[in-house]
């Protein structure tokens, strides 16, 4: 068994206080008091154990590279084989027995944890790896100029190594399971006996990632428990959505039968504009698919409805992108943002730099760096007021920076910093609005754009919606362009948006 309690007790005094309201209570979408001191103990951010292995895998195959290399230059050095040779065996043998290992399951996470069930499997693998070099030497005729010694002893010290490290990582990761470190927060959407049938099964895992944090219900406590198998209902749908964000939750598990399809669809509707995964429970549906329609928690069977965007390997592989690119962009135009400081310093008197307060990823409040481009007295940090053409309170430099997009470029330091990406939905003011109504206000499903990081630039930026926003067909195809690219993000992607930026720039007649 794996039954993973929070940190934190519940009582049904303590549900109650939130929930005796009834349905009046449910029309509210703040988080009470109750859920939000328990989603507060969860701000930490965990790591991911898809990270975790993945990080395994390249240590381990380093691990064989550097042993091989240096047992060559201290044993070896130029004598025998041409260094090449030796070069396409460790980096041939150390890619093969990591794709071995790979393909052995060996880097599963519930493997990991028990390395002596892997242990065999590592050397098992490893010898063979050192049988099919041999092989290939002989093949290729270059095996008698091969060192049996250092053929030999990288065998025995990687693997010395391997094993060391899997011990290693096993007490790593059944002490970050213990504490927290390293799980899967889950909520479950929808109480009662389904729900509770559904705890029991996923906590008789052995060795899941799991770490349930409560339940959320629109129905009252006569129709849905205030505790189902030791685990509080915190509240309602609404309140699950900050919640959720607050928490840092990765996954939503809806406990409804596929039947309840106007329900479930409900459901869907508010819950798919949060970054995370969202999974129908299968468990106790009557209703079977095929085994490859579903995901499992152990055994435990889930139709995968909505999965987090750009997560896993693709965030690192994205934040990698905007770190190169940030540091080249910086470089790029130095001189240009330099002459922009000094003209913005003559023309008028205030600091150079003007930071707003916008909406970041997971709907968490950033602050963008951009360069002043209004009279000081004039700013508009709340940005309820859009600037128009013509508008008296932007400066003469004011008007070519926005007009040119040079006022966006201290958002380099930005992405470098993490909380902005190079390209994403463009992150808009807090109080930004259009007719008297914000955003959100006009666009049903507007907050879904929050789902990966804000961008300097974004696919509507380049498709030529820039700009002022003085109508709410506007804001909705912005809106449409920025769930495109969240749909169908690649880094590819990035790279065609980031360079066609420049170009589409030059059409700028709606900046002002």
């Amino acid at each position: 068994m794996s039954k993973k309690k929070p940190a934190h007790q519940f009582t049904v005094d303590a549900v109650r206080t939130f929930d005796d309201n009834g349905e009046a209570h449910h029309a509210s979408s703040a988080l009470n008091a109750n859920a939000r001191k328990i989603a507060s103990q969860y701000r930490r951010d965990t790591m991911s154990p898809v990270m975790v292995s993945g990080v395994l895998r390249v240590v381990e195959f380093l691990i064989l590279c550097l042993s091989g290399t240096a047992i060559f230059i201290g044993y070896v050095g130029t004598a025998g084989a041409p260094p090449a040779y030796y070069a396409a065996l460790i980096l041939l043998g150390s890619a093969t027995t990591v794709a071995a290992l790979e393909v052995a399951n060996a880097y599963q996470i519930p493997r990991l944890r028990q390395p002596v069930f892997t242990i065999g499997t590592v050397v098992a693998i490893w010898l063979g790896v050192l049988a099919l070099m041999s092989l290939a030497g002989f093949f290729l005729k270059i095996a008698d100029d091969l060192s049996r010694v250092w053929l030999g002893s990288w065998f025995l010290t990687a693997l010395v190594l391997l094993v060391s490290l899997r011990l290693v990582m096993a007490r790593l990761i059944r002490r970050w399971s213990r504490n927290g470190s390293m799980e899967r927060r889950a909520v479950i959407v929808g109480g009662g006996e389904a729900a509770e049938k559904l705890i029991r099964a996923i906590e008789q895992e052995p060795y899941n990632d799991i770490r349930i944090c409560g339940i959320f219900d629109d129905r009252d406590n006569r129709r849905s428990p205030p505790i189902v198998a030791g685990y509080p209902k915190l509240g309602n749908i609404s309140e699950l959505i900050e919640f959720a964000r607050i928490a840092r939750i990765d996954m939503l598990i809806v406990s409804l039968p596929i039947t309840a399809e106007t329900r479930v669809l409900s459901l869907l509707k508010k819950l798919w504009v949060l970054p995370i995964d969202i999974r129908l429970s299968a468990h106790a549906n009557q209703l079977r698919f095929r085994p490859r329609a579903y995901s499992f928690i152990g055994s435990v069977p889930m139709l995968d409805i909505f999965d987090k965007p750009i997560n896993g390997w693709d965030s690192v592989a994205k934040r990698a992108f905007d770190i190169v690119f940030s540091i080249l962009g910086i470089i790029v135009f130095s001189p240009v943002m330099l002459a922009t400081a000094i003209a913005i310093k003559l023309d008028s008197a205030g600091p150079v730099l003007f930071k707003q307060k916008r909406h970041g990823f997971n709907n968490e409040t950033i602050e963008v760096y951009k360069f002043r481009s209004m009279y000081v007295d004039q700013c508009d940090p709340t940005a309820k007021n859009a600037v128009t053409k013509n508008d008296p309170r932007v400066t003469r430099v004011g008007r070519f920076i926005r007009k040119t997009s040079i006022d966006e470029l201290p958002q380099f330091f930005n992405a470098l910093k993490g909380n902005l990406s190079l390209v994403g939905p463009r992150p808009h003011a807090l109080s930004a609005q259009t007719h008297n109504l914000l955003y959100h206000e006009i666009v049903d499903g507007y907050f879904a754009r929050h789902r990966v990081k804000p961008g300097v630039t974004g696919w509507a930026q380049i498709n030529g919606w820039r700009g002022e926003i003085d109508s709410d067909d506007k804001i909705r195809t912005r809106t449409e362009y920025d769930l495109h690219y969240i749909e169908n993000w690649s880094l590819w992607f990035d790279l065609k948006i980031l360079f066609l930026t420049p170009v589409k720039l030059l059409n700028s007649g709606n900046a002002y």
